[in-house]
């Protein structure tokens, strides 16, 4: 009968165990075999562990562009774009001319509309057979509150009617589709005149897969090949011609007084929406316009979708380096699109433009824009699948935000918790900061890096210097993960 086994004894054990009866000359070679096998395993091991460090060490830095519609994402993008990728932002400079003129145009149009609306409701005064001239005067009522435009304002319209023909062209050639009410970015916060319904006019968008740069850059030959098309010299040439000979007309009507007043009384304030050109007539409105470094990045086309851009960076601190830095929509309804993103995520760029704390949703009128930013903040912020993900902070918009308080606006009117605080743009900046930083602290999984930044992305220069203290601290970031610092 055989011997019983122990249930708990170990094969691997019995295995690895000395051999009966070992001599001390045989348990020495052993022990120096099992020593020097040792030694080629952990040698093995600090191969591998330096393999897997430098594979992500050189794997693309991925940061996220995140924020609510409008909050400067996509400039953000374009300053990258102008300040790591030269060659190629000269290369689509010029497709962005197009762009910047309809955005001008449409400016105009959108005043126009107006001024219809003003016509049909009867605050017109000319007579319809009467003479028209430049003399003609408008007048302000300030018992009805309504403004009555003259035989002027006519004349203008019917002057600015090409206009119409120049948008749906340029509407065309960059693919655009209908989209979001442009009044929404446009109105001033509740409580307002309400807009009327020709006023209520739909933002373009193309969607991110949408080549209108590549299509924008196309030969003549290639033109002449689509069923004998227009070549794109001789179109952007007829809208060049067009707009300067409008260009007088339009500086009219935008500087008209009547036309002001009739702006404020509605509420409009287009200086603070984007993509605002009409302070730059005389120099967008001529035939030999190229766009400048600085129109490009205030140019507004909104995109649906999510825009991928790769930097390889060839100097600064990240030099050696790739980025992929993704700009996703930030309406209501394309935040869903946002999760995908969120795996394996580097970092993440947050756009917060505290300038609208006055201002309500386009998606929602209930809501409160900055509020809107609190509550997109915190769901960042307290995402499990972002918890080791540093976080950089634009407080946004800081140019519009001072301009509104030297206008008279009063923080504390729109955000009770702001109190009696000065209301000027040194503590209004330090109370934002606080409120969101406040909000990271309660409510991320674990600590993580945070840095906070006021800026004006439309300001090219501040961005630049600002975007290289942040290449620096994400690549930092970046590298501490990948436990190589």
């Amino acid at each position: 009968m055989g011997v019983k086994r122990s249930v708990d004894e170990d094969p691997l054990s019995r295995l690895l165990a000395p051999p009966p009866n070992e001599t001390a000359e045989e348990r020495e070679t052993r022990l120096q075999l099992e020593a020097e096998a040792r030694q080629i395993s952990d040698r093995i091991d600090e191969q591998l562990k330096a393999e897997r460090a430098a594979l992500k060490k050189n794997r693309p830095v991925k940061v996220l562009l995140l924020g609510q519609s409008e909050s400067g994402k996509s400039t953000t993008l374009k300053n990258f774009q102008l300040a790591y990728c030269q060659d190629e932002w000269e290369a689509e400079r010029t497709s962005w001319c197009m762009v910047i003129q309809l955005n001008l145009v449409r400016g105009i149009n959108f005043i126009l509309d107006m001024l219809s609306e003003e016509i049909a409701g009867g605050s017109y005064t000319a007579a319809p057979d009467s003479d028209v001239s430049d003399d003609d005067e408008a007048r302000f009522s300030p018992s009805t509150g309504n403004v009555h435009l003259s035989g002027k304002h006519r004349l203008l319209k019917l002057r600015l009617a090409p206009l119409r023909t120049v948008q749906r062209d340029l509407e065309l050639r960059i693919g655009i589709q209908a989209g979001a009410d442009l009044s929404d970015t446009m109105i001033s916060p509740p409580g307002s005149p309400t807009m009327g319904p020709t006023q209520r006019k739909h933002e373009f968008f193309v969607r991110s897969s949408t080549s209108w740069k590549q299509a924008h850059n196309r030969t003549s030959s290639e033109g002449a090949m689509l069923g004998g098309r227009r070549s794109k010299e001789i179109q952007m040439r007829e809208t060049a011609d067009i707009l300067a000979g409008c260009a007088d007309d339009m500086k009219a009507i935008w500087e008209d007084a009547t036309v002001r007043e009739m702006l404020l009384r509605k509420g409009v304030r287009m200086e603070t929406t984007p993509g605002f050109f009409l302070n730059d007539i005389d120099r967008i409105a001529s035939r030999d316009y190229e766009p400048s470094d600085n129109d490009v990045v205030r140019a507004r086309l909104r995109t649906l979708g999510v825009q991928e851009h790769k930097i390889k960076f060839t100097k600064g601190p990240a030099a050696g380096s790739e980025w992929c830095i993704y700009d996703v929509g930030g309406s209501r309804t394309q935040r869903i699109a946002w999760y995908p993103y969120f795996d394996d995520c580097d970092a993440i760029i947050f756009l917060a433009p505290i300038s609208c704390f006055d201002e309500r949703l386009a998606e929602d009128r209930r809501i409160n824009r900055l509020e809107d930013s609190f509550m997109l903040w915190k769901a960042v912020a307290s995402s499990k699948l972002l918890a080791k993900t540093s976080i950089v902070l634009f407080l946004n918009k800081c140019d519009l935000l001072e301009q509104k308080l030297l206008n008279g606006v009063r923080i504390r009117d729109y955000v009770h918790s702001y109190g009696d605080r000065p209301n000027d743009i040194e503590h209004a900046t330090k109370y934002f900061a606080q409120h969101f930083r406040d909000i990271l602290r309660k409510n991320s999984p674990e600590p993580r890096p945070f840095r906070v930044h006021t800026t004006s992305v439309v300001d090219t220069k501040a961005t630049a210097a600002t975007l290289s203290v942040v290449e620096e601290g994400i690549l930092r970031d970046h590298l501490q993960r990948a436990d190589l610092l």
